[in-house]
């Protein structure tokens, strides 16, 4: 995100901005890419909710929550753009605030990615995530990525 310093990203995560909401979609494509055409928006403070969630030692990917509220709504599939967006605005949120901390280093891209718009980028993720005892790996040599190794088994059951 660009001038995070000039934000208010608390501000942001209470905007609800008309959500939760549904719309259904009717691009073929998409329908057969998500399995379905109910298509659910969350709020962003119910992204930063659920990351809250995720106790030391565990993991969870923005498509895990985007699994979790589309079960819990009964939808087909999350909206995938604005779960990107709401994830990133509750990671730089709780990195304003003095307390109430939202340990958005725990929630990863697909693949267990690391997610380089956090606050401090892929590099302070990853210290975060070293020193809760979870190995990360590099991937690429021009454009270098970083992952978490095994992931899947520190995966958060969110039910």
């Amino acid at each position: 995100m660009a001038n995070e310093k000039k934000k208010d990203f608390n501000a942001m995560l209470h905007d609800s901005k008309d959500m939760p909401k549904f719309q259904t979609i009717t691009d073929q494509a998409s329908i057969e890419k998500y399995g379905g055409d109910r298509m659910y928006f969350a709020p962003p403070i119910d992204y930063d909710a659920v990351m809250k969630r995720i106790p030391c030692g565990k993991l969870t990917t923005v498509g895990k929550i985007r699994e979790y509220f589309a079960k819990q709504s009964g939808a087909d599939f999350t909206e995938p753009i604005t779960a990107g967006i709401f994830v990133s605005i509750a990671a730089w949120a709780s990195h304003q605030r003095d307390d109430d901390k939202t340990p958005y280093w725990r929630t990863l891209k697909a693949n267990g990615e690391l997610n380089e718009k956090y606050p401090g980028g892929a590099a302070q993720q990853k210290n975060l995530l070293e020193a809760e005892g979870h190995t990360i790996i590099q991937r690429g040599r021009t454009n270098i990525r970083y992952y978490v190794k095994d992931y899947e088994n520190a995966l958060y059951d969110l039910k």
